[in-house]
């Protein structure tokens, strides 16, 4: 079975490129960019004809969540056109879609974690973008899977953990906003849900069960938190301020609140997922080992 990554060289496809000799069965098929233009459609269509995958995890995404203020039109080709693309690609050739959305589809004015039926009212145009491709992938392959994250990091790419650390080492203290509350996702974590789902769905066609689900890593704490541990566990020493949202203004406005549910995927797949602080110990020693 062949299994078509896209965006693989991002955080998320990174992590599964690692997770890759777990699985022999798989004909994995990695691609960014250089490899298959996602915003070229016809390249796409000619792509799944020819390949023909089972499976394909699109990991591609415009996640410059400022930026996108102003670059609305790339925003929207990349969030929500290529989505309703691979969607109708894979519904030709019959290749099941595991495609990854945010938390910032939600206003963030909850206070209990966020189910996947809860109302969707995103106040950035990165999550207006998401939020649009969710529904354009529906639209053109109702049999697709999309899994909402929330503050991924790895040891690949750009993200938080690596500019804290970074940032730590430079400066005697950093302040850090307070009264953003959600959960870090470790795209180890999330790559190793993801496969679990593919796996089983190989082993028998049934266990698929198209939809919206929730995944982030266990636990709930603030970018502060997020920050104070990440030095803890780095063994930086550096002064980290808690600030509000109002002394950090930014073009885009982030969710408050924006804890994930994730009783649907655990019930539905039987994933185990690992409390953040694990996680994030676990990524710590990986930069530190690098």
């Amino acid at each position: 079975m062949k299994v078509l990554v896209t965006g693989a060289n991002g955080q998320l496809g990174s992590e599964i490129k690692v997770k890759a000799s777990e699985f022999p069965n798989f004909n994995f098929l990695f691609t960014d960019v250089n490899e298959l233009d996602l915003t070229d459609f016809e390249a796409v269509k000619l792509f799944f004809d020819r390949e023909k995958p089972s499976f394909v995890i699109n990991c591609a995404a415009y996640t410059a969540v400022d930026i996108a203020e102003t670059d609305v039109e790339l925003a929207k080709l990349i969030n929500t056109k290529v989505p309703a693309s691979l969607g109708k690609a894979a519904k030709a050739v019959g290749c099941k879609v595991v495609h990854i959305s945010t938390d910032y589809v939600f206003d963030g004015l909850s206070c209990t974690p966020y189910l996947e039926t809860d109302l969707v009212d995103p106040d950035s145009v990165y999550g207006k973008t998401k939020l649009n491709g969710e529904i354009a992938l529906v639209k053109e392959n109702s049999a697709s899977m999309i899994i909402r994250t929330s503050w991924l990091y790895s040891a690949y790419g750009t993200n938080f953990v690596k500019t804290m650390v970074r940032l730590g080492l430079e400066r005697d203290e950093l302040k850090v906003v307070a009264d953003q509350v959600g959960t870090p996702t470790h795209a180890a974590d999330l790559a190793n849900a993801i496969m679990t789902i593919v796996q089983q769905t190989s082993v028998n066609p049934e266990a698929w069960k198209a939809g919206i689900y929730h995944y982030s890593n266990e636990g709930v704490c603030s970018w502060y938190d997020f920050a104070k541990a990440i030095l803890e566990f780095s063994d930086i020493d550096c002064n980290i301020c808690p600030i509000t949202t109002e002394e950090y203004p930014t073009p885009a406005k982030r969710p408050a609140y924006s804890v994930l549910n994730k009783s649907k995927i655990k019930r539905n797949f039987g994933i185990k997922i690992p409390y953040w602080r694990d996680s994030l110990k676990g990524c710590i020693q990986q930069l530190k080992a690098q």
